[in-house]
Parts: C-alpha cells; sequence; structure tokens
C-alpha cells in the first residue's frame, strides 16, 4: 500500500480480531502538518477532542473514577506516540458548569506536563470560552482564557476559540479575541458552531484589526452533513477558514460498535435509539464493506472521508489508547473519489440527528 503525505508521526497497522484491535506502532518523522487557516498554527491532519475527559453529565456514564483517569492518560499517550499532536478542549467539558467531575484542561495540562520536556514543546492545544449569558465585553474573554491557561498550566495556548455564539456581545468576544493574540497568550483564534452570516462578520471585524480568523469548529461527519447543506463548509474555503470538525464519528455510532439490538447507553441512546440505528444500517454495512478492502475499521474509514473532503481537521473522542491508536490509523491511505461520493450518496438516504441549537443562533 502505497503511503501518503497523511502519514502521520507514528506509521500504525491495525488488525481486527474479533471485536478488538491490535497495533504496532513505529515511530517516525511527521512528514507533513496541516496549516490552521491562514494562521502559523500547524497540526496533525487529524486530531483528539478531550470533551469526554472528565466529564460525567454526557460521557462515562455519570461516573468518573480511577481507572478512567488511567485510560484517559494513556489515551493522550497513546495519541502523542502515534502522531496525533493537536488536543481541543474547553473550559466547559468536565467542568462544575457541565456537572463534570475533573475539568477536561486541568486533565490535559497534567498529561502534558508527565511527559517528556522534548516532547512537550510540539503538542498543540486548543481551548474554548463559553459565551454564558452573564458575560459581557473583551474583558471576559482574555480573563476566561487566563483562568484556563492556569488550569492548563500554559502560558499560552496555540488556538482559542469562541464555544458558541453569544445571545448578546458578539463583536465584544471578537474583541477579546484580538486582545488575546495582541497580549501573547494565544498564537491564533477560531470561533466555533457559527454559522455564514456570523462567520463573514467575525472574518471581517478580526481583519479590521489584523487579525486572522484560522477557524470553525463544527459538528461534521458523514451522516451530519449540515456543514455541506448551509454553506458553512463553502464559506470556510473560500476564506481560508479550517474547518474544524467536531463529533466526526457521531459520538461512535460510525464505529459500527452499536445496533438497534444495542445502542449507546446514557444520553446519546435518547438521540442514536434503536430506530435511527436500523435506518443507518446501510451506511454502517458499507463503512465495514471499505474497511474490509483496505484492512481498516469503520471508524478510520469515517475519518478517511472527512479528511477527503479538504480543509478539514477531525477532532475525535478518545478515551483509551486503543482508540487513540485506532485514529491514528485514519490517515497515511485515502478512499478513491468514487468512494467518497458513494458514501455521501448512501448517507443522504438517512434522515439526520438534530444537532447543537446554537449553531442556529
Amino acid at each position: 500500500m502505497a503511503l501518503s503525505p497523511w502519514l502521520p508521526a507514528a506509521r500504525i497497522k491495525t488488525r481486527r480480531h474479533g471485536s478488538s484491535i491490535s497495533a504496532c506502532i513505529t515511530v517516525t518523522t511527521p512528514t507533513q502538518k496541516v496549516r490552521l487557516g491562514k494562521s502559523s498554527v500547524e497540526v496533525s491532519p487529524v486530531g483528539i477532542g478531550a470533551w469526554s475527559w472528565g466529564d460525567t453529565s454526557y460521557w462515562n456514564e455519570g461516573t468518573w473514577n480511577d481507572r478512567k483517569l488511567r485510560d484517559a492518560k494513556e489515551a493522550f499517550t497513546a495519541s502523542v506516540e502515534s502522531g496525533l499532536d493537536f488536543f481541543d478542549t474547553a473550559e466547559v467539558y468536565g467542568s462544575k458548569f457541565a456537572s463534570g467531575a475533573v475539568n477536561s484542561e486541568t486533565l490535559l495540562g497534567r498529561f502534558i506536563k508527565e511527559i517528556k520536556q522534548e516532547e512537550q514543546s510540539k503538542i498543540v492545544v486548543a481551548t474554548k470560552f463559553a459565551a454564558l449569558p452573564w458575560r459581557f465585553g473583551r474583558g471576559s474573554v482574555v480573563k476566561a482564557l487566563k483562568d484556563s491557561l492556569e488550569r492548563l498550566n500554559l502560558s499560552s495556548v496555540d488556538l482559542y476559540q469562541l464555544h458558541w455564539p453569544g445571545i448578546w456581545g458578539n463583536e465584544g468576544y471578537l474583541d477579546g479575541l484580538g486582545d488575546a493574540v495582541e497580549q501573547g497568550l494565544v498564537k491564533a483564534v477560531g470561533v466555533s458552531n457559527y454559522k455564514v452570516d456570523r462567520l463573514k462578520r467575525a472574518h471581517d471585524q478580526l481583519k479590521r484589526r489584523g487579525v486572522v480568523l484560522a477557524s470553525n469548529q463544527v459538528n461534521y461527519s458523514l451522516i451530519y452533513r449540515k456543514p455541506e447543506e448551509n454553506s458553512v463548509k463553502q464559506a470556510c474555503d473560500d476564506l481560508g477558514i479550517t474547518l474544524i470538525a467536531y463529533s466526526p464519528i457521531a459520538q461512535g455510532i460510525l464505529s459500527g460498535k452499536y445496533t438497534p439490538s444495542n445502542p449507546p447507553k446514557g444520553p446519546r441512546g435518547g438521540i442514536y435509539n434503536a430506530e435511527f440505528l436500523s435506518k443507518l444500517s446501510p451506511v454502517l454495512n458499507k463503512l465495514k464493506q471499505l474497511g474490509e478492502k483496505y484492512d481498516k475499521t469503520s471508524t478510520q474509514v469515517a475519518l478517511s472521508w472527512l479528511v477527503a473532503q479538504k480543509n478539514v481537521v477531525p477532532i475525535p473522542g478518545a478515551k483509551s489508547a486503543q482508540q487513540a491508536i485506532e485514529i491514528a490509523g485514519a490517515l497515511g491511505w485515502n478512499l478513491t473519489a468514487d468512494e467518497v461520493e458513494e458514501l455521501r450518496d448512501i448517507a443522504k438516504r438517512v434522515s439526520p440527528v438534530v444537532g447543537f441549537p446554537v449553531e442556529n443562533l
């Protein structure tokens, strides 16, 4: 199998053994990174989302313990060893705002400090500002960032994003992003869950200050293609803004792990229920078929489909070393153009679930 320029820093061969995955990692030199928009920040073509780390409101079945902490740390370590250097977190992940157990930023900062010093400088950290209703003006953004930096135990981050549009005060929030750049607290700034009109206004406002809008993080997967349908993907391409795709395997649904008789537990089960999973069978079957062709998993095929869209950096979550290794195996190979379109055509026959409401603000 020919290796593509997307090969990550570790060559990874994954194999299925029943429902499990084994992998062999050989660390090599990374061959190519992805630049976030027109900023100076470069990341691995696929990153890791840290939403589940410390969370008990949506993930981890309402509990957090030493085993889950150990699994999260091993997921981080395996990601780094596999060449995935981009980690996305947020102040609300695992926080008191979300009834979490341990703040995700705190965990990520701890994990970074526990690896070799020469490896720490390679890590690219992104976090987010929560546009809570009681936060006003540009100063609230800088203050929240400084609080995040304290939890991360870092002097600056690579990417700081507005997590969602505010009910009010968005112009002030954007000024706050510009202030954060000027104060050296962040290398690049982005937004999240921004539709086209808001995205363009944010881009133009920051541009007037000489600040680049590097990214827009939105829900995007094979079965949630709203960024294509509402022109957000096209606007990102036109403006030179990288689209960061959260929930790129639909919160684990595209892995093939779940069936109508075995839906996910917790809040996800109410979204991806037995009826939806039954209708999704043609998509899951095609992912499995392509995975068998390329000796890949369904997760790896679903991520490869997103990478094939260009100007897209998926950030799937990893709750274990095994999952991190599997994610890294999405790189170093490509689907054909016909396969990419065939997957899209099959997925179009399935009505998508409802997305995060704030993307419609």
